[in-house]
C-alpha cells in the first residue's frame, strides 16, 4: 500500500477551549515533523448550522467582515503558536465541504484537526463524527471533555506513527 507524505496539517479554527486544545494538538504534529501548519476560519461557523452571517450582506459588508475575523483569527492564533513560524491562515468564504476538500485538492493539508465540542456537535451540517468518517483524509477530533481525548477516522488510524499518536490513547470514530 502507497502512504502519502505529510507535507501540512490543517485546522478548523472554534475559540473555545476544546479548540485551543485541537490547536495544540495539530501544532503538536506539525513541530513534531516540521510540518505547515494550515489555521482556516469560515465566514460562517461550521460548528453552528444556524449562522447565516454572510446570508444578506452587501460585498463592501462582508468584506468588512472578513478584515475583522482574519485579523481576529491572526492574534489569536499566532499567541498560541508561539515561536513556530511555519503557520499560515486562510480565511474562507465558501462552504465548508467543498472548501476543505478545495484545500486537499491543492495539498493545503494532508490531515484535518477539529474541535470535538461535544459528541453530535454539528460540523458543515452534519454530526461531527459523521463527517470525519466521510471525509475523504486523515481527521483527528481532539476532545470534547479532555485535551486528551483524541478520536481519529479510519484514514487517520492508519498513521498514528506519522502523527505520533502510536503511544498514546486514541478511539476509533464508530462508522454511523
Amino acid at each position: 500500500m502507497t502512504k502519502q507524505g505529510l507535507y501540512a496539517v490543517g485546522f478548523c479554527a472554534h475559540y473555545s477551549r476544546q479548540g485551543d486544545w485541537a490547536f495544540e494538538c495539530a501544532l503538536k504534529f506539525a513541530q513534531n515533523n516540521n510540518l505547515q501548519l494550515n489555521v482556516f476560519h469560515f465566514l460562517e461557523n461550521p460548528y453552528d448550522p444556524s449562522d447565516d452571517t454572510g446570508g444578506n450582506l452587501s460585498v463592501e459588508e462582508r468584506a468588512k467582515i472578513s478584515i475583522e475575523r482574519e485579523r481576529e483569527l491572526r492574534l489569536y492564533y499566532d499567541k498560541l503558536a508561539g515561536d513556530y513560524l511555519n503557520v499560515g491562515f486562510r480565511f474562507c468564504e465558501d462552504n465548508e465541504w467543498t472548501e476543505l476538500h478545495r484545500c486537499l485538492v491543492i495539498r493545503e493539508f494532508q490531515v484535518l484537526v477539529l474541535a470535538h465540542i461535544s459528541p453530535g456537535c454539528v460540523f458543515a451540517g452534519k454530526p461531527i463524527e459523521e463527517f470525519a468518517h466521510a471525509f475523504v483524509c486523515p481527521v483527528v477530533l481532539v476532545g470534547p471533555d479532555e485535551s486528551d481525548q483524541i478520536h481519529l477516522n479510519s484514514r487517520a488510524a492508519m498513521i498514528t506513527h506519522e502523527l505520533g499518536l502510536s503511544d498514546r490513547a486514541w478511539e476509533q470514530i464508530a462508522h454511523t
